[in-house]
C-alpha cells in the first residue's frame, strides 16, 4: 500500500510525498526545480533532483500536522488514528497556516 500527497509552496506544485512499507519519500517536481527563483520548501529539503527518504515521517512534514485541541477535533470528527502521521498529514494539511500544504492523491491517475 502506498499513500501520496501533492506538496504545494503557496499555489506552486513542488513535489510528491509518499508513504510505503519501507518509509517516506519526498521528490521535487522537475518543473519546480527548473525555475531558479523557486525556493526550497524547507532548509531540510534543498532543491535537488533526488529522492529524500526517511524510515519515519520527515520532521518538517510532521510539523505541519496540527497539535493540541485542533488535532483532537480532527481525530474525533474524521475518526483518524493519532499514530497515523501520513493519514493526519493528508487529512489536515490541505489548508495549513504556513506556505506549504499537502493535498491527498486519491489514485495514481492524478
Amino acid at each position: 500500500m502506498s499513500r501520496k500527497g501533492k506538496v504545494f509552496f503557496g499555489d506552486l506544485f513542488t513535489g510528491i510525498i509518499s508513504e510505503t512499507e519501507e518509509g517516506y519519500t519526498f521528490i521535487y517536481e522537475d518543473e519546480y526545480l527548473s525555475i531558479k527563483e523557486n525556493q526550497p520548501i524547507s532548509l531540510t529539503f534543498p532543491k535537488a533532483k533526488k529522492e529524500y527518504f526517511s524510515k519515519s515521517m520527515f520532521p518538517f512534514f510532521d510539523g505541519l500536522i496540527p497539535e493540541g485541541w485542533l488535532l483532537n477535533i480532527a481525530i474525533e470528527n474524521w475518526k483518524l488514528d493519532s499514530r497515523d502521521r501520513m493519514g493526519l498529514l493528508l487529512s489536515t494539511c490541505k489548508d495549513c497556516i504556513g506556505a506549504v500544504s499537502v493535498v491527498k492523491i486519491e489514485d495514481d491517475n492524478e
